[in-house]
């Protein structure tokens, strides 16, 4: 059984909302204001606020207050165990498909003698 790795189910469900990956892209090109991140969605503050806070929650974004305005920046590192994760997959199925190519062949080579 796959071994169960909580922080990748924040992370895949944080990304998992178109509205929170344009968020994502807005926020890698510099930090901004929660106001200035709510005009390009057409959303009610208090739901950017729920989708800012799934962001937090997973680590992807960290939040920054100075009096009444809040500043969320990117914190690009919090993607690395996505980033692991994907690349034991792609190994994993790789090595699947070697398998299955290498058997291919051999069946053909049988086939034809």
């Amino acid at each position: 059984m796959a071994k169960h790795h909580p922080e990748l189910s924040l992370l895949f469900h944080a990304l998992a909302d178109t509205t929170r990956r344009s968020i994502l892209a807005r926020l890698a090109e510099g930090p901004a204001r929660v106001t200035d991140l709510s005009e390009p969605t057409g959303l009610r503050l208090p739901t950017v606020m729920r989708h800012l806070s799934v962001l937090e929650e997973a680590g992807l974004i960290a939040t920054s207050k100075d009096g009444r305005v809040r500043t969320c920046a990117i914190v690009p590192a919090a993607l690395e165990p996505a980033r692991t994760w994907l690349d034991e997959q792609r190994a994993v199925w790789e090595s699947r498909l070697d398998r299955l190519e290498a058997f291919a062949i051999k069946a053909a080579k049988e086939r034809a003698k």
